[in-house]
């Protein structure tokens, strides 16, 4: 099953030669609101099913299940370096990944927040990053560069690639959300253009988070202008659940791993 899964998933060019996977909902188990390939445990969907789900990633990424992290995301600005998998129930709060260690794979969720990944080649350093628009204004970008660096990495040798996230053209805003990037800087206007309702915005958040790479000093980034809200037949959304009034939604997972160790656990 996890050949379907790998056909499905999305590589990005700026990652070559680093095994990594934004994954779509293609290639799982789950039904319903959550069919089929659901990585989210903080979902209402069967535990049994996110757990195969979660299992065939990370045959894909080429590591065993209990070596795929993936933190407990909490929209913060947080990055935390690991060196082996975490006790059962001692998941950490953060939104970000990062380490040195051969064998693991580092992945977070999203549904419409920015999902990022991060690799320096040279100094064999991983990352990966979950940025909603808070994390995003809060600093979550550049907080994974910083732990690559006390990794080893270089700014100048990060290489990172945005996968599937709500576009411009499907996230609308109220001018409480634009006055909150106003306040942080005026500039950050531009990521915004009028909607069709007056006082709302339309806001870039893809574009926002590509800003924020670009000031980070990576050497290299790719948004792969994927919209998670217009591509059901791929994609998980909160919003489009919201707008549907449906009961839950499931989360999209990306994923990336550092060659070596077991695929025992």
């Amino acid at each position: 099953m996890s050949e379907e899964i790998d056909r499905a998933a999305i590589r990005a060019g700026a990652l070559d030669g680093v095994s990594h996977a934004f994954f779509t909902r293609i290639g799982g188990v789950s039904q319903g609101v959550y069919a089929s390939l659901n990585g989210g445990v903080g979902s209402n969907d069967d535990t049994r099913a996110v757990a195969e789900n979660r299992a065939r990633m990370a045959g894909v990424l080429g590591v065993a299940p209990g070596r795929f992290l993936v933190p407990y995301q909490v929209h913060s600005a947080e990055a935390q370096a690991v060196a082996a998998p975490w006790p059962e129930g001692a998941r950490p709060r953060c939104d970000g990944l990062v380490s040195s260690t051969p064998g693991l794979a580092l992945g977070v969720t999203g549904a419409d927040c920015g999902v990022l990944l991060f690799a320096d080649r040279r100094a064999g350093v991983i990352g990966a990053a979950h940025a909603g628009w808070k994390g995003a204004l809060t600093g979550m970008v550049e907080a994974l560069v910083a732990a690559m660096e006390g990794l080893g990495a270089k700014r100048g040798d990060i290489a990172a690639a945005l996968g599937p996230t709500i576009s411009a053209q499907s996230y609308e805003v109220g001018p409480e959300f634009f006055a909150r990037f106003q306040v942080e800087d005026a500039g950050f206007a531009r990521f915004f253009a009028p909607s069709a309702q007056v006082g709302h915005f339309m806001f870039d958040l893809p574009g926002f988070i590509e800003m924020r790479a670009e000031q980070a000093g990576i050497g290299a980034f790719e948004n792969l202008r994927l919209d998670t809200y217009a591509d059901e037949t791929r994609f998980f959304s909160y919003r489009r659940m919201t707008h549907r009034k449906e009961e839950d939604y499931g989360r999209l997972v990306a994923g990336i791993s550092l060659p070596g160790g077991s695929l025992s656990p």
